[in-house]
């Protein structure tokens, strides 16, 4: 089975390669995302993505024959979910007055506005409505050598720029008001982390759907938050842990004729629930379980 999925990446090499750069560059950015307690903002952000490429999907008709074919291609499609995202990202996390509404209230709006439009934009057009539903099921299969391209250069922006500035964004996420009496300047980082976000997950969006994105984005952080105590160990476990359930998923689904995306995702959250256990076994009274309990045989 293994010579077999090995030879398979001949074929498959270069689907194979974006889902393994997506899930690292993904886990990246999730980690503050988690840190932040947004975990729902993963989701609203993902599905703007969606509403993107459907709006670019639903004006190639009234355009011109010449603009039709550009808002069909890739191109506008990848820009407008991009954009999407980056806005979702930095209008949820804009901090706002005590009677405003909450981050949550507002991520679930907006999950809620991206999952009703882009259905009732394409309702009429197979071929939109048949993307929208390629883009809710978290498919690879349409990855291409420019998302291989921008997944590595985003992959390598993400690690360095965690190895530089990790403990300013950090701060930033979990104490914005510290961040800014150490002399941050926090609109900066702010607009910087959205537009991180943003990128990841609408270049995502296009190439391995909402599924695989959003998995790839929280569980990571998630189970790293678990495994670990300190932040730099969870920089690099949460990219290492993405990285390995999309080699499993990949393999899973060629072996078992399964969706490599959704398997991916379930070997996340099995990482994730063995996560919540880790700490219960170092606690005292999970190691005074493990003592008194008898050796096998």
């Amino acid at each position: 089975m293994i010579a077999d999925f090995v030879a398979s990446w001949s074929l498959f090499g270069t689907t194979y390669a974006v889902g393994l750069l997506a899930a690292i560059a993904l886990a990246q950015v999730g980690l503050w995302v988690v840190a932040r307690n947004q975990i729902f903002l993963g989701a609203a952000v993902a599905q703007a993505s969606a509403l993107g490429v459907a709006a670019a999907l639903f004006a190639a008709p009234w355009a011109g024959a010449a603009a039709a074919g550009w808002l069909d291609g890739d191109a506008l499609p990848m820009l407008l979910a991009v954009a999407a995202s980056i806005s979702t990202a930095w209008l949820v996390g804009a901090p706002r007055g005590p009677r405003s509404e909450s981050p949550e209230a507002l991520n679930a709006f907006v999950y809620l506005v991206a999952s009703s439009v882009p259905v009732l934009l394409l309702a009429n057009s197979p071929h939109g409505l048949e993307e929208i539903q390629r883009l809710l099921f978290s498919t690879l299969l349409t990855a291409s050598s420019l998302d291989l391209a921008l997944f590595a250069a985003l992959a390598l922006a993400g690690a360095v720029l965690t190895a530089t500035a990790g403990r300013a964004l950090l701060l930033l996420s979990v104490d914005p008001e510290s961040a800014t009496a150490f002399g941050l300047r926090t609109p900066r980082w702010r607009a910087l982390s959205a537009v991180w976000l943003g990128l990841a997950v609408g270049l995502a969006i296009r190439a391995t759907g909402t599924l695989y994105a959003f998995g790839c984005l929280v569980l990571p952080a998630l189970a790293a938050k678990g495994f670990c105590r300190e932040v730099r160990s969870m920089a690099w476990l949460a990219p290492a842990l993405g990285a390995g359930a999309a080699l499993a998923g990949f393999f899973a689904g060629h072996v078992f004729d399964v969706p490599p995306a959704h398997a991916a995702v379930a070997v996340l959250a099995a990482c994730v629930a063995l996560s919540w256990l880790a700490p219960r076994a170092r606690s005292p009274r999970g190691r005074a379980a493990a003592s008194t309990t008898p050796p096998p045989p």
